[in-house]
């Protein structure tokens, strides 16, 4: 449940390549991207440091990833009131200043690097299809900074699958959404030498399904993770994978996917957030 997101950490192997010392990144106080950032970088001999949004929260309420975060050796840096990124910048100007060779990885790692690394996963995905005599009607995730449907557009594209690459907004809207796939979508091609017509015809995105809003956790999400995980014994996340299970099961009572269609659900991880949200996922148990 929780390997996935270090497809998008192939930035920390460039990192090293690069003769850095200290990756940076941003991210959300329960963030997935932020935790394995910190595990690659450890496993990888590199400092981390990781701006968190917001404040610190209390000493009770420090769990999940954020436990994970300090297990792991990252140094946390909060931004409070103030937009992340530029405290992002400031936190990475901090450390060339003391003598480190810092290496700033975006958002969720959502650059042509980190959306390269889905492309090759699409292909394996492919290969697995083709030997298993395989077919899938669509794809569909979980999608927030783009990079990881940016990826799987990609790849899907190289092998000619003929199916939908959908991704299920957790943050976003979808308008604003598309323009940031839109955006990796030729850089990632070009990362991996390919020459492909990409364009806004193959985004597909479905933003229905946000609920209360990002890492907020309603009755959707509730019944996603308590059907999935006692009717297959497959863990959710609140944040990510809960909101898209949400919105496939929407979408196959409404009867915008059909009964016949064969769909695979791409699981993105991010277990050790549920630990963060123990009583919220207790009351609806």
């Amino acid at each position: 449940g929780n390997v996935a997101p270090l497809r998008h950490l192939e930035d920390v192997g460039e990192a090293r390549a690069r003769g850095a010392s200290v990756v940076l990144t941003v991210g959300a106080v329960q963030s997935n991207h932020c935790r394995q950032t910190a595990a690659a970088a450890a496993r990888a001999g590199l400092e981390c440091v990781l701006v968190l949004r917001g404040d610190p929260p209390s000493a009770g309420s420090w769990t999940g990833n954020l436990l994970l975060d300090e297990l792991l050796g990252a140094r946390l840096v909060w931004s409070g009131t103030q937009d992340p990124l530029p405290v992002l910048e400031r936190a990475a100007a901090a450390e060339e200043a003391a003598g480190q060779k810092a290496y700033v990885i975006p958002y969720g790692g959502s650059n042509p690097t980190g959306a390269a690394a889905y492309a090759l996963a699409f292909e394996e995905l492919w290969d697995q299809m083709y030997g298993a005599s395989l077919s899938f009607d669509r794809v569909l995730f979980a999608t927030s900074s783009g990079g990881t449907q940016a990826g799987l557009i990609v790849g899907s594209k190289a092998c000619a699958f003929q199916g939908q690459v959908l991704g299920i907004s957790v943050d976003k809207t979808g308008g604003q959404l598309a323009a940031t796939v839109l955006d990796l979508l030729a850089a990632t091609a070009r990362r991996l030498g390919m020459d492909l017509h990409l364009g806004p015809t193959d985004i597909h995105i479905e933003d229905r399904f946000l609920g209360a809003g990002y890492a907020i956790l309603t009755a959707a999400e509730r019944e996603a993770i308590q059907l999935v995980a006692r009717t297959e014994g497959i863990l959710l996340d609140p944040v990510y994978t809960a909101k898209a299970m949400a919105g496939l099961i929407g979408l196959v009572r409404e009867g915008t996917i059909a009964a016949y269609e064969r769909v695979l659900f791409w699981h993105t991880g991010g277990v050790p957030a549920l630990f963060a949200y123990t009583d919220e996922l207790r009351a609806g148990a």
